[in-house]
């Protein structure tokens, strides 16, 4: 530990945001070596290295993309190239390089779309020629702050593109370019963040400033920045959504990997899996290979410490990025340069990755077009909502790994995984998913007018739905549970339903249909209920002691023959009932009047009949409410 660590007055906590000092306060005082920059690059270099000692060795490279970086007399030379990828700079340094090329360049404009939960500026950079109806590729980088070398290959690409005579790129294609979306966590930067990762000497953290990661909350939007990008995302519907990261994990021979929703074999979004998957794919990987690098579709491990047990692709939900922009029908890609390269070598492969993926939208724009539009036309039957890993394999994978042995650890007192930096190219099993619960859409779902949270995040996705004009009773299906989180045992029954005005209809018969399936639906992983709305909602009245549930279903069975019959054949088709006392008393619980009062109902309900209720004019969520983006100088935004 530093030895002035813990030592921040409570006087002089620095206000959220700015990094400046309330004023008045008195830090502590330290031999003035503590307090120049010359310290803290000697504890971020010694901190590297240490961490870099951990890692196996990196393998020697050289690649035609080393052509692509600056000379040092270059006027427009970046920060991390002047460091020699040594560092990448903060978000103050970020900006300012920005903000000077928007300057000299009619071809960058530079925007706000939103605030972080501290309150620092979301930026993005749109390159663009004049001409509208150009498909655009939208880029962000810095979801997970210490994974950031997206920012400094857009850095490089834009520069390029504005003063380097790359400004074919913006002939045909439109580019969007967020360089630090989790902007909190990136100026928690630290040296001794990653130390899985080779190179820069601090590193920024994974979580915002909520704590939260924001790689899981796409359809939660509990975060003002994921909130701040889905807009962004209706705003200019993409016709490429890219995603970049930094593996965790093991090490191969791999520098560049990236995948789609789902590895594609799970999409939901067929058309635009299928152009993903094929003529993508194909493209990137030779661009890739001809500049010196290694493509790969990345790896995910059904067991890190024991790689020879194989990979694992699976089906996601919309909380990803990969996985909403599957459910929104927008072509995602999720980046992973392989966190064991250095990192000159991982921002020139995603260099490559970017250039040619606006290439590759140039060419195939039409294309992309229909797929997304077949897509959104498409109306599944049913919704896969549950999953589990299939135990058969789905194929057997070349895979250019490196060899590992073991060793008995002190520490651990069992032995070890170790890495070898030998490479080895071996076969190894991939295993996907089956399905484990499904469900059915129904014509609609409707959501009671107080629930105004989910509401607004459903507009906020870009969901069609209706406002009732006045109150209207009809026949739906009502789902209760014990309590808001213990969703075991749900009861379900169709009965009359009166909403009062303002309550509002979803449509399945929309584009979004299963975005809003599931948001919505009960039994998904990623609806409302699921992701914790309601963790604290109990029913009306507590449950009826046995003392006096005995002696009412005893009166019930005496008053009720017929209901007597069907609870005797009750008995006789389950040995589990009749074993069970507390099963037998909620039985009769069930169907007694006091039930429906025991239960927390979920303001969520489902049509699948007709309906005569009126609706008010206009009031839909066909065009979302969009935050204004505006732009950071006073000049006409482009």
């Amino acid at each position: 530990m530093l030895p002035f660590a813990g030592l921040t007055s409570q006087s002089c906590r620095r206000r959220a945001g700015t990094g400046i000092p309330v004023k008045g306060c008195k830090l502590p005082t330290f031999p003035s070596i503590f307090s120049t920059p010359f310290l803290l690059m000697s504890l971020a270099a010694s901190a590297s290295t240490a961490a870099s000692s951990l890692l196996p060795p990196a393998a020697p490279w050289t690649g035609a993309s080393e052509q692509l970086v600056a000379a040092p007399n270059d006027p427009w030379i970046t920060p991390a190239e002047k460091s020699d990828f040594q560092d990448s700079p903060d978000a103050a340094r970020t900006l300012g390089y920005l903000r000077a090329m928007d300057a000299k360049s009619d071809l960058l404009s530079l925007h706000t779309f939103g605030k972080s939960y501290q309150g620092r500026e979301l930026v993005y950079v749109l390159a663009k020629k004049p001409g509208a109806g150009k498909p655009v590729v939208m880029i962000q980088a810095g979801i997970h702050a210490g994974e950031i070398d997206g920012k400094d290959a857009g850095l490089m690409l834009l520069r390029d593109i504005a003063f380097h005579g790359r400004d074919d790129l913006l002939d045909r294609v439109d580019i969007v370019f967020i360089p630090i979306l989790n902007v909190d966590a990136h100026e928690n930067a630290s040296p001794f963040g990653r130390p899985n990762m080779r190179g820069l000497r601090t590193k920024g953290a994974r979580t915002n400033a909520q704590g939260l990661d924001l790689n899981r909350d796409y359809a939660r939007l509990q975060s003002p920045e994921i909130a701040a990008v889905v807009a962004l995302l209706q705003r200019f519907d993409p016709a490429l959504y890219i995603d970049v990261h930094v593996s965790d994990g093991t090490d191969y021979q791999y520098d560049t990997t990236y995948t789609f929703a789902g590895w594609g074999s799970y999409a939901r979004s067929r058309a635009t899996a299928g152009w993903l998957m094929n003529d993508y794919t194909t493209a990137v990987d030779a661009a890739l290979v001809a500049q010196g690098h290694v493509p790969g579709v990345y790896p995910s491990w059904i067991d890190e410490d024991q790689p020879g047990k194989g990979l694992r692709i699976s089906a996601e939900g919309p909380r990803y990025s990969t996985g909403y922009g599957d459910f929104a029908g927008i072509p995602t890609v999720l980046v992973e340069s392989h966190t064991m390269k250095p990192y000159k070598r991982r921002v020139l492969g995603t260099y490559v990755l970017l250039e040619q993926s606006i290439r590759t939208v140039a060419r195939d724009h039409a294309r992309i077009a229909q797929a997304k539009s077949q897509d959104r036309a498409a109306r599944p039957a049913r919704l896969m909502t549950a999953w589990e890993r299939d135990p058969e394999p789905l194929a057997t994978r070349d895979f250019k790994g490196y060899r590992y042995d073991t060793y008995d650890s002190k520490a651990s007192g069992a032995r070890e995984l170790r890495w070898t930096g030998e490479p080895v190219d071996i076969g190894l099993p991939v295993y996907g998913v089956r399905s484990a619960r499904e469900m059915d859409f129904p014509k609609a779902w409707w959501v009671r007018p107080e629930q105004q949270d989910i509401i607004a995040t459903l507009r906020a996705h870009g969901v069609q739905m209706q406002a009732l004009a006045s109150q209207c009773t009809l026949p739906l299906e009502v789902v209760g549970f014990a309590n808001g989180k213990d969703r075991t045992n749900p009861y379900k029954a169709v009965k009359n339903v009166t909403l009062p005005t303002g309550a509002v209809r979803i449509t399945s018969d929309q584009a979004k249909r299963s975005l809003a399936a599931a948001l919505l639906a009960p039994e998904s992983d990623d609806s409302f209920l699921a992701q914790g709305y309601f963790d604290q909602a109990l029913p009306p009245e507590s449950r009826l002691p046995n003392h006096l549930l005995a002696p009412l279903a005893d009166r019930m069975m005496e008053s009720d023959p017929a209901l007597r019959a069907s609870f005797e054949q009750a008995l006789a088709g389950d040995k589990a009932l009749s074993s069970d006392p507390q099963a037998r008393l909620r039985w009769w619980l069930e169907r007694s009047d006091y039930f429906e009062r025991s239960l927390f109902t979920y303001p969520v309900f489902t049509e699948n009949g007709t309906t005569t209720c009126r609706f008010d004019a206009g009031v839909s969520a066909d065009a979302p409410a969009i935050h204004d983006v505006q732009a950071v100088n006073p000049r006409e935004t482009r």
